[in-house]
């Protein structure tokens, strides 16, 4: 049934396209906002990205989605709408791509990452996106659909499955197959944008890049990239997906070039005193986007160190990127044998492994088994000798110490680990995961101590519900197994099983008051998205079967 229903949604969207090309942008006065109450907006985004997760696109990772959150957290920031909620995640498929949809969903291909040289490249992207956000773009385009009364969740679904192309590693199987054989009928896609809208977006984008200390000229260089890569390749190349929505062309790689040298010209190189140091930073004076004015730096009415306010200015990449990087090529390998050969390819180019490809190829005999647990043990603990603050390295080592029969080990490094970075959702949800296999009530009980306190702020991680669900049934709270189990399933995509799970749970004589208000409350609150997925024909599959 639901393959069905997406292939029609996406011929609905190949018939009707939301953003149709024109040369001038929306007159002041558009009602977009106004059909699609933020709170609506945001509820449609939601809506997809579990849909999404349901059919597997999604990788949820704890490392690399902190990574890119904290990234695209710090440029939404400092973007035209710093209030803005973003909600950034990644996708497996290794096709170049990135999109935004409706209440600041943003997604990024593995793809993308692979593809790009440094971090900028990837914040490059990403506040792009987030101009199309900011700017009202996506409304605009869903605004215009529903006028034509395209159902908003289906095509909005179905344009962005339609985006990761059918030879993506999240193919193989009838959906997948469903929507692929559509997309020969595209003349643009759905979530194309019109010139006017790529301007704007690139023109706003590297204006956001500057204000967050990213490198101004990265935009340009990943364009520049792909586009020779595409004009270096001989017939029978695949245009990447992201510059199929995003064209690009000697024009507007020469103007995003002339507004990077612009704004390095127009800005000033500023020292201020901070703990252990100095802090040199390049603003631009008469940026009317950045938060807090820039006063004069000799202002004698301010004390030492204090001269200047550059706003929520912060500089530089993470120094995350290489690692993360490498943790995505794993994660979103096809076959191990494949991702043996791209390393075995990789260590030819440059003569050698670097640490981070290292780290790499030991996660990949970790996750894997083609090495076993043992020896990426070995290979990991070399690299934390030479880098023992890096905490992918060392959560990769204690998750390689557990699985080579080293439980005590591990468990003493997670708990350093845990003191070390307190409150750390990567930190918590690996040591979760390891307890949850190393089984037994006391394994559970530590996990669960440890997940709480993150509970107010995971009502939307399908990942720390899994591990928190586990971690429950193993010290035998199986009330509370049940609700973050079906948490989980409502998370994934799957709302019509979460409600019976809950329904299922009022019905326990034994359910304390607390326990049932509080599943009362979520029944209340997911039966509204049950009734619009079956008004939009989004039903699940399992419950079909049975």
């Amino acid at each position: 049934m639901r393959p069905l229903l997406l292939s029609a949604a996406l011929t609905l969207a190949l018939a009707v396209p939301l953003a149709q090309a024109q040369d001038s942008l929306p007159d002041i006065g558009s009602s977009a906002g106004e059909l699609l109450t933020p709170a609506r907006q945001a509820e449609y985004g939601g809506m997809m990205l579990r849909e999404l997760r349901n059919y597997g696109y999604l990788l949820d990772d704890p490392l690399t989605t902190e990574w890119l959150q904290t990234m695209g957290t710090r440029l939404g920031s400092n973007s035209a709408q710093p209030r803005q909620q973003y909600t950034f995640f990644m996708m497996k498929d290794r096709q170049i791509n990135a999109f935004a949809t409706l209440g600041g969903y943003i997604g990024v291909n593995a793809g993308l990452v692979l593809t790009a040289e440094r971090e900028d490249e990837v914040a490059a992207v990403l506040s792009h996106e987030i101009a199309h956000v900011t700017q009202q773009h996506v409304l605009r385009g869903v605004e215009r659909a529903q006028r034509d009364q395209i159902p908003i969740l289906l095509g909005m679904l179905a344009a962005v499955i339609a985006s990761q192309q059918a030879g993506g590693n999240s193919a193989g199987n009838a959906t997948m197959a469903s929507i692929a054989s559509g997309m020969g009928l595209m003349q643009q896609r759905q979530i194309d944008y019109t010139r006017s809208n790529e301007s704007e977006a690139d023109r706003l984008g590297i204006r956001t890049l500057a204000r967050s200390g990213y490198d101004v000229d990265a935009m340009a260089g990943f364009f520049e990239r792909m586009s020779a890569s595409m004009r270096g390749n001989d017939g029978g190349y695949t245009v990447p997906d992201f510059l199929r929505t995003h064209p690009v062309n000697t024009t507007r790689i020469s103007e995003a070039k002339l507004r990077a040298e612009q704004m390095k010209k127009d800005t000033v190189v500023l020292t201020t005193e901070v703990p252990g140091g100095v802090r040199t930073e390049r603003v631009n004076p008469s940026d009317p986007g950045l938060s807090d004015p820039i006063t004069r730096r000799n202002n004698l009415l301010l004390p030492p160190g204090m001269q200047v306010s550059v706003g929520q200015l912060s500089r530089g990449s993470s120094g995350d990127f290489d690692w993360a990087r490498e943790r995505l090529r794993v994660l979103s390998a096809v076959t191990p044998s494949e991702l043996t050969r791209e390393y075995q390819g990789l260590a030819r180019q440059k003569g050698g492994l670097t640490p981070a490809q290292r780290y790499g190829q030991a996660l990949a005999q970790l996750t894997t088994g083609t090495g076993g647990a043992a020896g990426a043990a070995r290979a990991l603990a070399e690299l934390n000798d030479a880098d023992p603050g890096n905490l992918w390295v060392a959560l990769a080592l204690g998750e390689a110490e557990s699985r080579s029969g080293q439980a005590a080990k591990a468990n003493e490094r997670f708990e350093a680990l845990l003191r070390q970075h307190p409150g750390s959702r990567p930190v918590a949800l690996t040591f979760a995961q390891i307890l949850n296999e190393q089984g037994g009530q006391a394994a559970g009980q530590r996990a669960q101590a440890m997940l709480r306190p993150l509970l107010s702020q995971s009502g939307n991680d399908p990942v720390f519900q899994q591990r928190f669900a586990r971690a429950s049934e193993l010290a035998g709270d199986a009330h509370r197994a049940s609700e973050a189990y079906a948490e989980a399933a409502y998370l994934n995509g799957r709302p019509e099983q979460s409600l019976m799970q809950l329904q299922a749970l009022k019905r326990q004589p034994n359910l304390d008051y607390v326990t049932r208000a509080r599943v009362d409350a979520r029944i209340e609150t997911i039966t509204p998205t049950v009734l619009e997925m079956r008004r939009q024909g989004v039903n699940d599959p399992e419950l079909e079967r049975r």
